[in-house]
């Protein structure tokens, strides 16, 4: 007993008739009529009483006929399911990374995923540096962007980028000015921003977050290192408290180069000054759980953060320096 044969056991059934069956399948009824004998040898059953009028179904050929429309239902809709398999990888990933970096890269990563593997679903927790790596460490991401921890027991890092930090701040009374110097020219930043000496940043009204934030520990470490003090106006664990002290004039902060973009324009006295000796950067690392390979669906995605960040960075958005190798696209 085979698919085949049960079609033309429902054709003859609703058709009540051989010959109309037959014609309807398209074959001879001499052939149509020996696969019905076959088919009832093999149940031991008679599936039909025949009559000059045509056929008319048994009991036993009621119950072939509900259990066959549902069997050729199912195949139907297996055919379906293996023909819809998506092409490529599908499931959930949950990605952490530093708000800070948010904002820049997971828009364009989450677009390019969208239209590349609809089949992706994408959750991104975006938080402090030190609880995305706690993310990483309970296992409620699969990739993670780690800052300044190039490795970590229990987690596999690989490099992503560099970045500077930058001075910024409203320079109300133009004082500020005469401290910067030129910048230089490079890859990352075709238009060149002016520089800062740390120790004349750090002279400056600071408004900065508390010691447990990522930034401020570096600041605070160059501060040890040249011996000089922090002029500190304002502390605030909030980083949007942070930013509205620094829009409206109350002092200038330390800010990554991937966050410029949310900096009010040039002009008008505001700076964006690269701190310069020592320079004061970061660095992004790629984040998995070391003790299982990465499936399909968060591979895919931590392909896609590389990709991404080396476009931003091409394209003069995110002013850092790549430390991954781009995979070509599949």
């Amino acid at each position: 007993m085979d698919l085949r044969t049960l079609r033309y056991f429902i054709a003859v059934l609703e058709a009540g008739s051989l010959s109309r069956a037959a014609g309807t399948l398209y074959i001879a009824q001499p052939a149509l009529t020996a696969q019905i004998k076959k088919l009832e040898a093999e149940l031991g059953a008679q599936l039909f009483e025949r009559s000059h009028a045509g056929v008319t179904p048994t009991p036993a050929g009621l119950q072939l006929y509900e259990d066959a429309r549902r069997l050729l239902s199912d195949a139907d809709a297996v055919r379906e399911r293996i023909q819809r398999l998506p092409q490529g990888p599908e499931g959930s990933v949950t990605v952490a990374v530093p708000f800070l970096l948010a904002s820049l890269l997971l828009g364009p990563v989450l677009a390019e995923l969208k239209a590349s593997h609809p089949r992706i679903r994408v959750f991104v927790l975006d938080d402090l540096s030190l609880m995305v790596r706690k993310a990483m460490l309970d296992r409620r991401a699969d990739v993670g962007l780690l800052v300044d921890t190039p490795q970590v027991e229990s987690l596999a890092c690989s490099p992503l980028a560099r970045e500077a930090i930058f001075a910024c701040g409203f320079d109300r009374d133009g004082s500020v000015a005469p401290r910067l110097r030129a910048g230089r020219r490079g890859k990352a930043r075709p238009a060149p921003r002016p520089e800062i000496d740390f120790a004349d940043a750090a002279r400056l009204p600071l408004v900065l977050q508390s010691r447990r934030f990522a930034i401020r520990q570096r600041v605070e470490e160059a501060a040890a290192t040249l011996g000089v003090a922090l002029n500190l106006a304002h502390e605030h664990d909030s980083a949007r408290v942070i930013r509205s002290l620094y829009v409206c004039g109350a002092g200038f902060t330390f800010t990554p180069a991937c966050a410029l973009s949310d900096n009010p324009p040039a002009g008008k006295g505001w700076i964006a000054a690269r701190v310069v000796r020592p320079a004061l950067q970061r660095s992004y690392f790629i984040a998995t759980p070391a003790d299982r390979a990465p499936d399909p669906a968060a591979r895919v995605v931590a392909r896609s953060l590389v990709r991404q960040a080396a476009r931003l960075i091409a394209e003069g958005r995110w002013e850092a320096e790549l430390l991954a190798e781009v995979e070509p696209e599949a």
